[in-house]
């Protein structure tokens, strides 16, 4: 082999090299660019205003409150349908307790257990209503939360003259009840600084 022919091969593989790690460094590029417009359409901003999404929040809840109430009702008619057709000596205990106290505890568990499953029903109802503002309320929902969370107030100091406001933000129904609850957030803070 010739030393020009030697030459001419490491030529040829230093070019091979260097478009290899041209086309990886364009491609790497293309990748960063494309991942960093994925980001900024994942941080994307919600087309709700905080008007709406507080009129959707409050709409949410209302349903949630009304369902709780039915799906309570109905375990409480499931459980007096069973209980009705038992047969009970009066005069016999169930585990130490008086017949009509157990059953009488027993419908206000069902109703309680009843009570708990009504957000499940709840939130499906308001996901089937809300069905194409789902997308940007979930999004200014997390917004609202991360705001909750970093404006809320420690509650290890809290004492009976000086009560947590608010602590997960679940009453806030508005922009003014918003500002009212920061308000409150930094009388809290402020007595608690004061009273240490």
């Amino acid at each position: 082999m010739s030393i020009l022919s030697i030459a001419t091969r490491r030529a040829g593989l230093l070019s091979v090299k260097s478009s290899s790690i041209a086309s990886t460094s364009i491609i790497n590029r293309f990748a960063s660019s494309s991942t960093t417009k994925k980001n900024t359409s994942d941080v994307a901003q919600s087309s709700l205003t905080w008007k709406e999404f507080f009129q959707l929040r409050k709409q949410q809840r209302r349903i949630n409150v009304v369902s709780s109430g039915f799906t309570a009702l109905v375990g409480c008619n499931i459980s007096w349908a069973y209980l009705s057709n038992m047969e009970i000596d009066p005069t016999q205990m169930i585990m130490g307790f008086d017949p009509l106290v157990v059953v009488s505890a027993g419908l206000m568990a069902s109703g309680a257990l009843g009570y708990l499953f009504g957000p499940l029903i709840g939130t499906q109802v308001f996901n089937l209503k809300n069905n194409k503002t789902l997308t940007d309320f979930g999004l200014k929902n997390k917004e609202f939360l991360e705001h909750i969370i970093k404006n809320r107030v420690d509650a290890s100091s809290q004492s009976f003259s000086n009560p947590v406001p608010d602590y997960y933000g679940e009453k806030i129904g508005s922009m003014k009840e918003y500002r009212q609850w920061l308000r409150d957030c930094h009388s809290y803070a402020r007595k608690a600084k004061e009273f240490l």
